[in-house]
């Protein structure tokens, strides 16, 4: 077997979505993602205990199908992938006990590889190859970080991440504090799309000098949504109406130029002429527009997820196995754990 034409089946547990794909060099051949999102809408956030349950309950029937779809059998997998994390301990403990098990079973080789470098990984599926030197931007519910990626398989480095809450999780948040339904992010991008984000000013996080210095490519979104909160509790306690397009319109501004601002800046503080999103929050609207706005105006070429290998799957996982097979880099020990923190310098766990 040449490594460039390696089967790599890869599993995907860190929340709650169960992901299992099928990937030969840089080509998907099967992708199947199971989700028990809906489970956790009357609690208005995920319950680690359902969520490493309905992976229990999704797994074989997942990886049933992606095998179904990409017209291959389990004897012809060559190397297993699945995620080591960053996750939730008891999701991530169900994805790698059944990868172990099929490596044992199968007598094939394991990886445990870092879910947030997936998010990069799975771009090579649609636009190929990824460049030798790229700024990367992840975003998500969990995550906030840039990376400076030299390869994707072997030489990571972050350059900053949020010091508090993640940009989706604050979209959330916000969501709820205007009574959106669970989960609110996605509701805050449409209704956002109606308002003014003019209308509004709300603080960008770390932009005072001091703090551009000593945290130029870090992020904060507490203090914004603390903003929103006095904001919207002020009208409330006037008497009068709030003007949730408007709100979420200046909110979402708030978040997206923090965001691109500074990862056009890393790209161009480290001689980077390409910048790769990805992450559950990479689906945003208007972080998609004001990416490729001022990308195009500083000369950098932009590399976004298409909506359905943004939020969390199997194809990012079985990407990122197929580059470090294809970087000759040594399988996972089977006795690795799952690893809640998994830091993002780290791409194959030891």
């Amino acid at each position: 077997m040449r490594v460039s034409e390696a089967l790599v089946l890869g599993i995907e547990s860190t929340c709650d979505e169960t992901g299992a794909a099928l990937v030969r060099g840089r080509e998907l051949l099967g992708d199947v993602v199971a989700t028990s999102m809906d489970a956790y809408a009357r609690f208005g956030g995920i319950i680690p205990e359902i969520a490493s349950r309905a992976h229990l309950e999704s797994f074989l029937p997942t990886l049933d199908a992606a095998l179904d779809r990409a017209g291959v059998d389990l004897d012809d997998v060559d190397v297993i992938a699945v995620s080591a994390g960053p996750g939730l301990v008891g999701s991530l403990t169900v994805g790698i006990s059944a990868a172990k098990a099929l490596s044992a079973c199968l007598g094939r080789p394991i990886y445990g590889v870092n879910h947030v470098i997936g998010h990069l990984a799975v771009d090579e599926l649609v636009d190929g190859p990824l460049p030798e030197r790229f700024i990367g931007l992840i975003v998500s519910g969990g995550h906030s970080s840039l990376l400076h990626v030299k390869d994707v398989a072997a030489d990571v480095v972050e350059l900053g991440g949020t010091l508090d809450d993640a940009a989706g999780e604050a979209f959330d948040k916000v969501g709820r504090l205007l009574g959106l339904p669970y989960p609110g992010g996605p509701h805050v991008d449409r209704l956002s799309q109606e308002g003014n984000r003019d209308a509004i000013r709300f603080p960008r996080g770390l932009a005072a000098a001091k703090d551009r210095r000593r945290h130029r490519y870090d992020f904060s979104f507490s203090g914004l949504k603390t903003a929103v909160a006095r904001y919207v509790e002020s009208l409330q306690n006037e008497g009068e109406g709030i003007p949730a397009a408007d709100v979420c319109a200046a909110f979402s501004e708030a978040v997206n130029d923090s965001l691109t601002s500074k990862a056009v800046q890393a790209c161009l503080d480290h001689d980077c002429d390409t910048l790769v999103v990805g992450g559950g929050y990479s689906a945003n609207s208007r972080l998609r527009a004001l990416a490729a706005e001022r990308c195009a105006a500083a000369g950098i070429a932009l590399r976004l997820p298409p909506l359905r290998y943004c939020t969390d799957n199997g194809a990012q996982i079985a990407a990122l196995g197929s580059a470090v097979v294809r970087a000759g880099i040594e399988p996972s020990p089977m006795d690795f754990a799952p690893d809640s923190a998994m830091p993002l310098d780290v791409t194959v766990a030891r």
